[in-house]
């Protein structure tokens, strides 16, 4: 079974896993993208035999709407770190914005975070970032397929994007900060689609719950 779950904000990924697990009884669940605890949207779990699709679903586009707040910079790149950098932010208008979104586009490389669940000899980058541990990490070829602004203020800007796998937006987020001569960390960021998944047709783990009794009786 292949299940497009809206993940809260708050949850990790795993959790979500060990929900659905006890809910179906399944032994066998896996998730297809990690989506960081602080964002939320869709993440695509699979049960039993067709854990063995995630993979291929894995490997699809995904859309994310972001939110970065200019001026600030975390650890993290996210809204959950501690605050390392702060700048001033200079004068924004759409043009400009546009602009530097549009640098984006195509394929680029782009180095993993150490706030990541990348792995690294075995071991994770976050659990190694939070003892203050930094790695080398290589370079990864990304592709941003479409970007565009849906909105601005003096301190944050809202964008919508369509990246390959192993993108990560909190990146992203960090060096449209840098283009616009500042810094920033996302505080807020939805996926919206993972390959055919769209987040309109995603259930939250109440609704699974709810469905699931339902059959059983």
């Amino acid at each position: 079974m292949i299940l497009n779950i809206y993940k809260a904000r708050g949850m990790t990924s795993f959790s979500v896993v060990r929900s659905i697990r006890y809910i179906t009884k399944e032994k066998k669940v896996g998730h297809a993208g990690t989506l960081d605890p602080f964002a939320e949207g869709v993440l695509i779990i699979g049960t039993g035999k067709d854990t063995k699709k995630l993979t291929e679903i894995t490997n699809d586009t995904k859309t994310y709407i972001a939110s970065i707040k200019l001026g600030v910079l975390t650890n993290t790149l996210d809204i959950e770190g501690e605050i390392i950098k702060e700048k001033e932010i200079p004068k924004l208008d759409s043009q400009r914005i546009k602009r530097i979104l549009n640098s984006f586009l195509g394929d680029s490389m782009q180095e993993p975070p150490m706030f990541s669940a990348k792995k690294i000899d075995g071991k994770k980058l976050y659990e190694l970032a939070r003892k203050n541990i930094i790695v080398k990490r290589n370079p990864v070829k990304i592709t941003i397929d479409a970007i565009e602004l849906l909105g601005h203020n003096n301190s944050n800007i809202t964008f919508s994007v369509t990246v390959s796998k192993g993108t990560y937006i909190r990146v992203l987020g960090k060096n449209i900060a840098e283009k616009l001569g500042t810094v920033g960390h996302l505080d807020h960021l939805i996926r919206t689609r993972v390959g055919s998944f769209l987040v309109n047709d995603s259930k939250t783990i109440d609704n699974i719950k709810a469905l699931w009794k339902s059959f059983a009786h």
